[in-house]
């Protein structure tokens, strides 16, 4: 591809790190990120928990397990560097029940493949990292961290202007045309022109790949997932993070705890149908998002077989009796009372014409175009590497 003027779609923590890649690697680029809202960072990267994933739980091998790992030794030179605040302090994964042990066994198998530092634990030294978690094994990864990734965007902001490049806010992108010299976006805040489009959006990125003229590979379903917060009574039942072993055929953690980087535990979090796009309560509800999610065959492929498992989140998301009880499987002290209403975010999960959740990240290229199509956790720990992978096409 050219390497002319560069547009990227999203302002979020991917279209950042991939236009501030993009100038390292090629420094008289002229760059412009554009993202519809009023700041950057408003959606998926401002709204997660803000871990810094090891890389245990991926397939050894695909892009999520490369780019985390690298990744996440990027994010914190970064972090170092702009001083953006951040802590490896570590996580614990626990089995609560026998038949969960050959699960734990194969992250381990993972974490290790991946070269991620593990070690199987029993009760008593799970007691000294968290006193008042329950397991009966655990998997303890010294090297997961916390950090701020608001605050890194706003670093990457800084130094994408100050190698000359714009990050545009409040510029809905409404017409994309594809031309033999390069791209034409029309906007609410102008038009713009570009050798190469990078489409990062997130939510949106299948509909930007369909208005730049190429066919999705997957659809969006939008998941919105529900925090609670302990109240400060409560924070000292989690030192850092208390993870359960996930379900295998299931792209989430299931609730967790996080020790967040301001202060405070977060707890979460349960994961249900979003019923708009940026739908971040019951009561959000987008009519035309709604219709584009049942209208999609795969979407019914993906509640045949998942259906008692998303009765459940949903039960969870009505019941804090419900959501309380899930949490107990990890600490058994907590009570309802400990727990306060936090944010929720929507996760972008990319679902194949087949039924089947994209489990890795998704970049597919066309004329003039890159289009990343599926980047779900843990695309933020990993944003640097993704932007720096994007930014490498741009010379072939």
């Amino acid at each position: 591809m050219s390497r002319g003027p560069l547009v990227i779609i999203g302002a979020g923590i991917v279209g950042l790190a991939t236009a501030y890649q993009a100038q390292r690697r090629f420094p008289a680029l002229r760059v412009t990120v554009l993202d519809k809202e009023p700041a950057v960072a408003a959606h998926q990267t401002g709204r997660n928990s803000g871990v810094i994933h090891s890389g245990i739980y991926y397939k050894p091998g695909s892009l999520k397990a490369s780019n985390c790992r690298r990744g996440k030794a990027m994010l914190e030179t970064f972090c170092r560097e702009h001083d953006v605040p951040f802590e490896t302090c570590g996580k614990v994964i626990v089995a609560t029940r026998d038949d969960e042990l050959p699960a734990l066994a194969r992250i381990q198998d993972r974490g290790r493949a991946n070269g991620v530092a593990c070690e199987r634990i029993g009760p008593d030294r799970l007691r000294n990292l968290e006193p008042h978690a329950a397991g009966i094994a655990a998997l303890h990864v010294p090297e997961s961290g916390i950090v701020d990734y608001p605050g890194v965007c706003r670093a990457l902001v800084a130094e994408i202007e100050r190698a000359g490049g714009r990050v545009q806010t409040s510029a809905r992108v409404v017409a994309i045309e594809t031309r033999p010299d390069g791209v034409t976006l029309a906007t609410t805040a102008g038009e713009y022109h570009a050798t190469t489009l990078i489409n990062c959006a997130g939510l949106h990125s299948d509909r930007v790949t369909a208005l730049a003229g190429a066919t999705p590979p997957a659809q969006i379903i939008p998941f919105r997932g529900e925090y609670y917060e302990l109240a400060p009574e409560a924070h000292h039942l989690c030192r850092n993070l208390i993870y359960p072993v996930p379900d295998p055929a299931f792209p989430f953690l299931g609730v967790h705890f996080t020790r967040m980087i301001a202060g405070g535990v977060e707890c979460g979090p349960n994961a249900v149908l979003a019923l708009a796009r940026e739908g971040y309560t019951w009561a959000d509800i987008e009519p035309d998002d709604l219709a584009e999610t049942l209208g999609y065959p795969a979407f019914w492929r993906l509640i045949a077989r998942h259906w008692r498992m998303g009765l459940g989140e949903i039960h969870r998301s009505l019941s804090k009796a419900a959501f309380t009880h899930a949490l107990q499987r990890l600490i058994p002290d907590i009570r309802e009372r400990d727990l306060t209403p936090a944010p929720s975010g929507v996760r972008a999960q990319a679902l194949a014409p087949d039924g089947a959740l994209v489990d890795d990240f998704l970049i597919v290229r066309a004329a003039h175009t890159i289009h990343v199509c599926n980047a779900p956790s843990p695309a933020a720990t990993g944003a640097l590497a993704i932007g720096e992978t994007v930014a490498a096409m741009l010379g072939q």
